[in-house]
C-alpha cells in the first residue's frame, strides 16, 4: 500500500472495493512496528480497533456509515476512552483506565472513525519537544536524531511516519501546531471554546484547546466540523452554529494578509525558514491576496504573559493528584503529608515539578498582584491589539517556530531556550483566535518547514479555505 494522504482518496477506493477498514487498519498495524523506533505511540489497541474496523466496514456495505467512515485516527494520551488506559505520558496516571470517553472520542466514534491508539506526548502535556515524556522521546521520521516537537509529538509523527492517517492533540501554547510544523503536517488549532474539553486531561484550562493533525486541509475542514460545537458537559464550549468547513474550500475570495515584521525579522529566525515564508507570501500576492507587512510591538510580552498563566493554572489543575484519590501512590510514606510529598516529587518529572513550583509561586501572597495579576493585564493588551489588527486585515502570518526541528537533547538544559521556541505560537493562545500551521516544504537538510496562519475568533473557514488554496489541494 502507498500513503494515503486525504479521507476522500481512502473512501472512494473502499467505495471500489480495492481497500477494506480493516484490511487499511491491518496496513497501519504494520507500520506502526517497522516505525517503533520513533517512539510515536504510547499504546495501540489493537482489539479495540479491529473491532471498530469491522463494523465500519458492516456499515459502509450496508449505507449507513458515517463522515469519517475510513478514517483511522490516533489520540493524543490525554484525551479520555472510556475502557482505555489514559496517562498524559506521566508516571503518575501510570494504569489508570478511563470510566468515560472525552466528547471529541464520542463525536469520532459517532461519525465511524477508528481509533488506533494513544499517542506520545510531553508529560501533562508540558513541553515544546516531546522529551519530557515518562515513555520516552519521540523520534522526527524525517531525522531521528532531532525532535517531533511537543507537545503534541506522537500526534505529529504518527502522521508524518503513515502510522495514522490523522490524530487528535491538544495545543495550550503551540502544541498541536509547532509539532506539525516540525513534522510537515498541517496542524489546526481552533478558536478557544469551539471544540469541548470534556474529558481530556486538564494543562491551563483558559488555554487548552483540542486540535488536528492532518495531511490534507481537507481532513482538518471535516474533523472540525465532527468536532465542534454546543456541548453540555463544558460550559466554555461556544454555541454559535458550526459551518459546514468542507464546502467553504473551494473558491475562497481574496483576503487582506498582516505579516507581522518583527517575527520576519527577528534574529532567532532561521534564515532558509524566512526565505521559505517570503516566498509563500509572493504567492499570496499571485494568487491576488493582498499583503501588507505590520508591527506588533508587544512580542517581547508574549512569553513571559504565557508562561505565568499557565504555570498558574497548571498548579492548580494538577493539584488533584496527591497520592490519594487516583494515581500514582508512595506505599512507604509514615504520615498524610509525606505521602503527598513523597507521591508527587516520585510520579511528577522535573519539568512538571518546575512548572507547578512556579505557578504556586506566582499564585502565592505577595506575589499574585506582581505576577499573575500583571499577566492577566498584559493578555488583555495583547487581546485588544490583535482584535484591533484583525478588524482591518482578515489573516495574519507569522513563523510557527523560530528553527526547524533540532537535535534530540539541545536544548534541555537550558529551559529559557526552550520557552523562546514559542514565541510566535503563544500569540493565538493568550488571545484565543484559531491558528493553523501550513507546510512550506523542506530546506536543504531535509527537514519540514512551515508558516503560521491566524484570523479572527470563529474564523476558522478563513484559514481553511486560505491554506487550501495555497496548499493547491483539489
Amino acid at each position: 500500500m502507498k500513503k494515503y494522504s486525504s479521507l476522500t482518496e481512502i473512501q472512494s477506493l473502499i467505495g471500489q472495493k480495492k481497500i477494506s477498514v480493516p484490511g487499511l487498519l491491518e496496513y497501519y498495524f504494520e507500520q506502526i512496528e517497522i516505525h517503533k523506533h520513533l517512539n510515536a505511540f504510547n499504546e495501540v489497541f489493537f482489539y479495540s480497533a479491529a473491532e471498530q474496523a469491522k463494523l465500519v466496514q458492516q456499515k459502509i456495505e450496508n449505507g449507513s456509515a458515517g463522515k469519517l467512515a475510513g478514517m483511522v485516527i490516533g489520540i493524543k494520551d490525554n484525551i479520555s476512552y472510556k475502557d482505555h488506559e489514559v496517562t498524559a505520558s506521566s508516571k503518575m496516571l501510570e494504569g489508570f483506565i478511563s470510566p468515560y470517553s472525552a466528547t471529541v472520542v464520542e463525536r469520532l466514534l459517532a461519525e465511524d472513525a477508528v481509533i488506533i491508539g494513544r499517542l506520545n506526548c510531553d508529560e501533562f502535556a508540558m513541553g515544546g519537544s516531546n522529551e519530557t515524556s515518562y515513555y520516552g522521546v519521540v523520534k522526527n521520521a524525517a531525522d531521528d536524531t532531532r525532535v517531533a516537537g511537543g507537545s503534541s509529538g506522537g500526534s505529529a509523527v504518527a502522521v508524518q511516519a503513515d502510522l495514522c492517517l490523522s490524530a487528535l492533540g491538544t495545543d495550550t501554547g503551540g502544541s498541536v501546531r509547532q509539532p506539525a510544523a516540525f513534522c510537515g503536517a498541517i496542524g489546526l488549532k481552533p478558536t478557544y471554546g469551539r471544540i469541548s474539553r470534556y474529558g481530556v486531561i486538564a494543562y491551563a484550562s483558559s488555554f487548552d484547546q483540542v486540535g488536528t493533525i492532518t495531511s490534507s486541509v481537507g481532513d482538518a475542514a471535516l474533523l472540525l466540523e465532527v468536532l465542534a460545537g454546543a456541548d453540555e458537559y463544558d460550559s466554555t464550549v461556544s454555541r454559535l452554529p458550526v459551518p459546514h468547513y468542507t464546502a467553504g474550500l473551494a473558491n475562497p475570495a481574496k483576503k487582506k494578509i498582516a505579516v507581522l515584521r518583527e517575527t520576519l525579522e527577528s534574529e532567532a529566525l532561521d534564515p532558509e525558514i524566512r526565505e521559505s515564508i517570503l516566498n509563500a507570501i509572493d504567492k499570496f500576492k499571485r494568487h491576488g491576496h493582498t499583503v501588507e507587512y505590520v508591527s506588533f510591538d508587544l512580542l517581547d510580552y508574549l512569553v513571559p504573559a504565557y508562561y505565568v498563566l499557565t504555570t498558574a493554572e497548571a498548579s492548580s489543575n494538577l493539584s488533584r493528584y496527591d497520592g490519594v484519590h487516583y494515581g500514582y501512590r508512595n506505599l512507604e510514606a509514615a504520615n498524610l503529608n509525606d505521602l503527598y510529598k513523597h507521591s508527587r516529587s516520585e510520579g511528577f518529572g522535573e519539568e512538571v515539578k518546575k512548572r507547578i513550583l512556579l505557578g504556586t509561586f506566582v499564585l502565592s501572597a505577595g506575589y499574585y498582584d506582581a505576577y499573575y495579576q500583571k499577566a492577566q493585564q498584559v493578555r488583555r493588551l495583547i487581546r485588544e491589539k490583535m482584535e484591533e489588527l484583525l478588524k482591518n486585515f482578515d489573516v495574519v502570518l507569522s513563523p510557527v517556530a523560530p528553527t526547524p526541528a533540532f537535535k534530540i537533547g539541545e536544548n534541555m538544559e537550558d529551559p529559557l531556550v526552550m520557552y523562546m521556541a514559542d514565541i510566535f505560537t503563544v500569540l493565538a493562545s493568550l488571545t484565543g483566535i484559531p491558528a493553523v500551521a501550513v507546510p512550506l516544504g523542506n530546506n536543504s537538510d531535509g527537514l519540514p518547514l512551515s508558516m503560521q496562519l491566524m484570523a479572527r475568533h470563529f474564523a476558522e473557514e478563513t484559514l481553511l479555505a486560505l491554506s487550501h488554496d495555497f496548499l493547491n489541494e483539489r
